[in-house]
């Protein structure tokens, strides 16, 4: 019989978005497929490992396309999938899409778990997607080893709001809306060390929805955006400077953290996905002398359903800023510039 008491986080090897492929393996992976693609109406392909394809498909539309999933970082079915889709819905956000429906993608260890867990997991997904204000239309599932859920999702936006991560210009300040350190948090969840409270701010943060960037997208000052996940805000920050051939200036003390992220670093609790990380891109980034190695990792840590980093005019940063905080993302903050130099990422 299935059993409906084993932990879900203990049946996969990684979590969230943590168990994505380092960019250095991904990057290996894809090799020429990184190049533009010959079709006119593909405005946005694997060229800059942007958060989602679009295709123009006339003058006053956009399709945006994306899909995401992962193995479970907690035990409640429900909340997996809660997170898998508020993560997955996501990419369409940080395109400046307003997402319009979803296709679910399931695998499941077959006698492992109980049908009733895996309905859940289902229906935590079909929750934060009608808090979309989208349907689940339809998906896939197979047998597989690991418990994996997520969602391919479809978005639209017209050609002037669309918003890539390499767009970007010398000068730009760089804002982010959600809290780093989920990464950190789950590894001391994995351990069973995390108390309720911390688990509730995590939760939070993860199934909050990134749609304050279907707003943004409105604004010609907004020049550029990502979501900040798998790969830590060192990772996407550079994925920007790199695809806007500029030089990232992060202000280390300036990054919004979950409350408990930096004692539960100094104390172990770093992800094998931060590691990989930063063996992946260090050698693109400039950290100041005896930079400590918790902070580091802060920086490197995975984000699963992180914030989004959004690129704006000087002049408008403090406005923006104001606007993002009213729409709910309280921990939003200004985290530093887009600078004229070489490409790659400088803290400081």
């Amino acid at each position: 019989m299935p059993s409906d008491t084993i932990r879900l986080s203990s049946m996969a090897h990684g979590g969230g978005c943590g168990c994505k492929l380092s960019p250095a393996i991904l990057s290996a992976l894809l090799g020429n497929s990184t190049e533009a693609q010959p079709f006119r109406q593909l405005l946005v392909g694997t060229e800059t490992g942007d958060d989602a394809a679009v295709w123009q498909i006339d003058d006053r539309t956009c399709l945006i396309s994306t899909i995401d999933f992962f193995t479970p970082m907690v035990d409640e079915p429900r909340d997996f999938g809660r997170i898998a889709a508020a993560n997955a819905i996501s990419d369409v956000y940080a395109m400046g899409g307003r997402p319009i429906f979803a296709l679910a993608v399931l695998g499941m260890p077959l006698g492992k778990i109980a049908p009733e867990r895996v309905r859940a997991i289902l229906d935590g997904g079909r929750e934060v997607c009608r808090t979309a204000g989208i349907p689940v239309a339809g998906g896939h599932s197979i047998d597989t080893p690991e418990p994996i859920y997520g969602l391919a999702v479809n978005g639209i936006c017209a050609p002037a709001e669309l918003r890539r991560n390499c767009d970007a210009r010398g000068g730009d300040v760089m804002i982010l809306t959600k809290p780093v350190g989920v990464g950190i948090y789950s590894a001391a969840f994995k351990k069973e060390v995390l108390s309720s409270a911390d688990y509730a701010d995590m939760l939070t943060t993860m199934t909050t929805l990134n749609r304050v960037g279907t707003d943004l997208a409105s604004d010609p000052d907004v020049h550029a955006m990502t979501d900040v996940t798998g790969f830590g805000v060192l990772g996407h920050g550079l994925g920007m400077a790199r695809g806007s051939g500029l030089r990232f200036v992060l202000r280390s003390d300036a990054v919004p953290l979950l409350p408990k992220a930096a004692a539960l670093v100094q104390q172990g609790f770093v992800t094998g996905a931060s590691g990989r990380n930063w063996d992946s891109y260090g050698t693109a980034v400039a950290l100041p002398d005896n930079f400590p190695l918790w902070q580091r990792q802060i920086l490197t840590d995975p984000q699963t359903s992180g914030g989004l980093l959004v690129a704006c005019a000087p002049g408008r940063a403090e406005g923006i800023l104001g606007r993002i905080r009213e729409a709910g993302y309280v921990a939003a903050s200004i985290i530093g510039e887009m600078r004229e130099g070489a490409r790659g990422v400088e803290v400081v």
